[in-house]
């Protein structure tokens, strides 16, 4: 989830505002980059415990001990919620999942360092703090009242109000964790080509990175339960969005959509005003009854953006969000995928072709039924497994014209080969996962937290 931005801010009194807001992330092909995030559990060692804010095993010291590598901070009301380092942030979700979000970088090769060089600072403060980390889309032990919380406005916020319009949005806040990658595009055709492909394939990212499937210490029958999380957390901002298949979908259309997503704060003078469930449309005309007379900024607005969340959003940049968080090579595999599909001419045409006669009903019952099946998932006159294949291949090839080598002699698709290994095989980590605990773990999800560590 993203921090706000100021309110120092253009008032809005027009449409058009509204609309420049996500035009302005247009940008030519030499300057796309790629903005990847991961979010981990943290755990104490002892007893598997998540780390509180508070105390010496903290997330808060953890994030003091994070400084010494150059890191700035980021106070609320003098507390450090967030570090920021050339043009990257750790910050703190709800239950102190601890999240990088990357600097917009040139290749998936700095991508992965980026990555690597974030969980080596990470190990070496948590490490004498006793405290671990491990990458996996649901807290497999622990239950939603056993999760802390952090110490930050917006949530207090959320967690008032999401029992409200759902029944499982305080899992999603406490106890699943993503990775995701934010890309970019050139003009509005292009951005509508690319959200149409990614929305249309985000199950199949889904399945592959399938890492879900224990919730309180006890297999939950879901190969992806953050997945599932989602489908009753709040339909207002949720979802598959099926307007932006239709005829003249654009960054208008999808203004309007975010003008009917409820609001859940106004941030002003470095506090979060709850007016959760008020109508962005209303406080554009003064009508807020927690601000009488203010009017929208075009902070507000973009403060607004961060609230909804689609299993494809837009702001100046396309998120894909719909896979669960994992091991290192799948934190590396995540935007490979995307970068492949979406930043090569030919691929993106290629995954059009494979996509654009999908009905409503078959990409419905692709997110209906994978966060169940998995890869195993019927779907057409074969399974999720053969057109997940057909996917990677196309953004295979992708990444093989991009043509960016490493110094090894590696191009970037080296780091769809974790992927291609789960779609032939049909297993995915949940899978794997589930083997163990029915095998070595002895019914246990414990140890998990020591094998699948970072």
């Amino acid at each position: 989830m993203s921090s706000p931005v100021s309110t120092a801010d253009t008032p809005i009194t027009d449409r058009r505002q509204l609309i420049e807001s996500l035009s302005a992330g247009e940008k030519p092909v030499s300057a796309w980059r790629i903005g990847t995030e991961h979010e981990k559990f943290g755990f104490r060692h002892d007893d598997l415990r998540p780390p509180t804010y508070e105390g010496e095993r903290g997330i808060g010291a953890l994030l003091q001990g994070l400084t010494r590598f150059g890191w700035s901070e980021v106070r609320e009301h003098g507390t450090l919620i967030a570090l920021t380092r050339d043009n990257a942030s750790v910050s703190l979700e709800p239950a102190g999942q601890l999240e990088l979000s990357g600097a917009p970088l040139e290749d998936i090769h700095a991508t992965a360092r980026e990555i690597d060089v974030h969980l080596a600072e990470v190990a070496q403060v948590a490490g004498p703090m006793q405290l671990g980390f491990v990458g996996t889309g649901f807290q497999p032990l622990w239950t939603r009242e056993q999760m802390p919380w952090m110490p930050k406005g917006r949530y207090k916020i959320m967690r008032r109000y999401m029992p409200l319009v759902g029944n499982l949005g305080l899992d999603m806040m406490t106890r699943t964790c993503t990775v995701q990658v934010n890309l970019d595009f050139s003009d509005e055709a292009d951005m509508v080509r690319k959200f149409r492909v990614a929305l249309a394939l985000q199950p199949v990212a889904t399945a592959l990175f399938a890492d879900s499937p224990f919730t309180e210490g006890a297999p939950n029958g879901f190969e992806s339960w953050r997945s599932n999380i989602w489908t009753d957390t709040d339909a207002d901002r949720t979802g598959m969005l099926d307007f932006v298949f239709e005829d003249g979908f654009g960054y208008e259309r999808y203004v309007d959509y975010l003008l009917d997503v409820p609001m859940y704060f106004v941030y002003r003078n470095g506090e979060y005003i709850d007016v959760a469930g008020k109508s962005f449309r209303d406080f554009i005309d003064g009508k807020l009854e927690a601000l009488p007379g203010e009017r929208a900024t075009v902070g507000d607005w973009n403060d607004h953006m961060t609230t909804a969340f689609p299993e494809v959003r837009l702001k100046k940049y396309l998120e894909m969000r719909g896979a669960d968080s994992g091991d290192v090579p799948r934190l590396r595999a995540l935007p490979a995928l995307w970068v492949g599909l979406l930043y090569d001419q030919q691929a993106l045409q290629e995954a059009w072709d494979l996509v654009k006669d999908f009905s409503r009903a078959e990409r419905h019952a692709l997110r209906d039924g994978v966060p169940r099946h998995g890869l195993a998932l019927p779907f057409r006159e074969g399974s999720v497994a053969s057109l997940a294949r057909q996917v990677l291949a196309i953004a295979r090839g992708g990444l093989q014209r991009r043509a960016r080598i490493d110094i090894d002699g590696n191009d970037e698709s080296a780091y769809l080969d974790v992927l291609d290994v789960i779609a032939r095989s049909g297993r995915s980590a949940a899978a794997e996962k589930l083997a163990r605990f029915h095998g070595q773990w002895n019914g246990s999800v414990k140890p998990l937290f020591e094998q699948y560590a970072y």
